[in-house]
């Protein structure tokens, strides 16, 4: 019988998975680790030990690491404040989008895997879209529930928030699922294979 890939006991494994991918994704906040700087921006990899979790774990699992990685979003924002924190201050802009991410990557995994048979696509196609909905999602929430606040801060008319808020997806966004791709599959593989070993 084909290997399910969601596990479906809550134990003792799935609590050591959530707290070193928990743990991985605080470490590179508190570090900077989480960041990759190039000379025109920083592209963001903390999301990803979340699209892991929920592709290798299950989307409880990766719902669960999200959680925690909007949680500490937030605590950042308040302890080192930047510009926009008070936007992501918002636990709805900072939890939603990130819980989201393993829940959104199992499943586009799940369906390349089993309907299609082509595991290492669904992997290509889990960290993209896993990637896609951290960064719109947290931008789609602050059009939506922070514009004004973001036109303030940033001191720009209400009427240019949507194009700074998509400059940001697409010129983030891209080099951002490049990289997930290029760190989400090997890793994955790798794990899938010292599960098979066990």
């Amino acid at each position: 019988m084909e290997r399910s890939y969601v596990n479906k006991k809550f134990g003792t494994r799935q609590l050591v998975v959530i707290g070193m991918l928990s743990g991985i994704s605080m470490f590179m906040g508190l570090t900077g680790f989480g960041m990759i700087p190039t000379p025109w921006m920083k592209i963001t990899i903390q999301h990803l030990p979340v699209i892991i979790g929920g592709i290798v774990e299950g989307p409880i699992i990766g719902g669960i690491v999200g959680l925690i990685f909007g949680l500490f979003s937030m605590y950042l924002n308040m302890s080192q404040p930047v510009l926009l924190s008070p936007i992501f201050m918002n636990p709805i802009i900072a939890i939603i989008p990130r819980v989201l991410i393993g829940i959104v990557s199992y499943y586009v995994f799940k369906i390349m895997k089993e309907k299609f048979n082509k595991e290492k696509l669904g992997l290509i196609l889990a960290a993209i879209a896993g990637t896609i909905t951290n960064t719109a999602g947290v931008l789609g929430l602050t059009y939506i529930l922070a514009m004004e606040q973001f036109a303030t801060l940033k001191e720009i008319s209400s009427a240019a928030v949507a194009g700074a808020l998509g400059t940001i997806a697409v010129s983030n966004g891209i080099p951002e699922c490049i990289v997930a791709v290029m760190i989400v599959v090997p890793v994955c593989l790798a794990l899938f294979k010292l599960n098979k070993r066990r």
